[in-house]
């Protein structure tokens, strides 16, 4: 079957060189219950990280800082 153009704008994973780290799922599933709970401010989606036990990458409690580094690092 050739793809065309419109094709590739159908495919949500398109962007992805590899396949997600256990923790990357975790990570987005997580961001993912707080925007079906209505979260949509950096505060509140923080707040709910940190409630849902699980931990930035380097242990600490989930900040605005550390989510946003986090958040650049695997974007890139």
């Amino acid at each position: 079957m050739e793809r065309t153009m419109t094709d590739r704008y159908l495919d949500p994973h398109q962007a992805r060189t590899r396949t997600p780290t256990t923790y990357e799922d975790l990570l987005g599933d997580a961001i993912e219950r707080a925007y079906a709970a209505g979260i949509h401010d950096l505060a509140s989606l923080v707040e709910s990280l940190n409630n849902s036990g699980l931990s930035s990458p380097s242990g600490q409690l989930w900040t605005e800082a550390i989510y946003r580094q986090e958040i650049a690092a695997l974007g890139n």
